[in-house]
């Protein structure tokens, strides 16, 4: 009752008050599995809210924010949003959601990751049989947790030879390139779902803990600079930690598959 009171009352207020904008520093994912799509007219109509999106990978939105140009970032790095949060760039970390990420490649698998009894094992798969594979490249939470996933396979992508393609671009280009190469490409699961050219695609690996996706929403420091927006910024997290946010990410589905589970915690 009292998180449906504070929301309720955060509705009240951001329909009299918060009537503009403000800035939020997203992951492609995000924006790539059509969620965005969802949310955000609800924020509008909830709190009269225009959340103005800049779409990049988990490193760039994380700059952004410890520069000030941003008012919030929802991200999925853990390591990095605990020290975006220690390095006093962000208020505090609030988890809003989960999937994982899945290795997406050939139908025929040349690879024969489908048959792997680990993430590692399917990456290791593909290094020993040097098929392609499509690399984000752009220090986003996909590349971390990619990057993370060879560590733990004890082999290091920055020695690959040419069958490793890193692509520099978000989550939809990356898909993109892996269809047009026929090649690997580890994808978070919303994104593939919703990705529109599968032609001569599957997901062929998933189900590791170790690709378990976090995403969480961080408030900017307002000690930054004056610009920041700060009262709109919690006002958001209070709805996005609200069974309105709650309901309308639980029951986003493509072909009956769920893209998110929510899991904020009250305060």
């Amino acid at each position: 009752m009292k998180r449906l009171a504070a929301v309720l009352l955060t509705i009240m207020l951001g329909q009299q008050a918060l009537g503009d904008s403000m800035r939020l520093a997203v992951t492609t994912s995000f924006d790539n599995s059509g969620l965005s799509d969802v949310l955000l007219p609800a924020i509008r109509d909830d709190l009269g809210l225009e959340v103005q999106m800049l779409v990049v990978g988990t490193g760039q939105a994380l700059r952004l924010g410890a520069a000030g140009d941003v008012d919030a970032v929802l991200v999925h790095s853990r390591a990095a949003e605990d020290a975006f949060v220690a390095a006093g760039h962000g208020t505090h970390r609030r988890e809003i959601m989960y999937n994982d990420f899945v290795v997406v490649g050939p139908s025929d698998d040349p690879a024969g990751i489908a048959g792997a009894a680990s993430s590692a094992e399917a990456l290791q798969r593909v290094a020993r049989a040097q098929v392609p594979f499509v690399s984000r490249g752009d220090d986003s939470g996909t590349h971390k947790a990619e990057r993370n996933v060879w560590a733990s396979a004890a082999l290091d992508p920055d020695t690959f030879g040419a069958w490793y393609r890193p692509v520099g671009a978000g989550m939809g280009a990356a898909l993109n390139t892996a269809s047009a190469m026929q090649a690997y490409v580890v994808s978070d699961r919303a994104s593939w779902l919703n990705f529109g050219n599968k032609d001569g695609l599957e997901l062929l690996y998933s189900g590791d803990p170790a690709l378990f996706n976090q995403y969480a929403y961080l408030p900017v420091n307002p000690d930054k600079n004056a610009a920041i927006k700060h009262e709109q910024a919690r006002a958001l997290e209070v709805w996005l930690t609200s069974p309105r946010a709650e309901a309308l990410i639980n029951g986003y589905r493509i072909d009956s598959e769920t893209l998110f589970v929510f899991n904020a915690v009250a305060e």
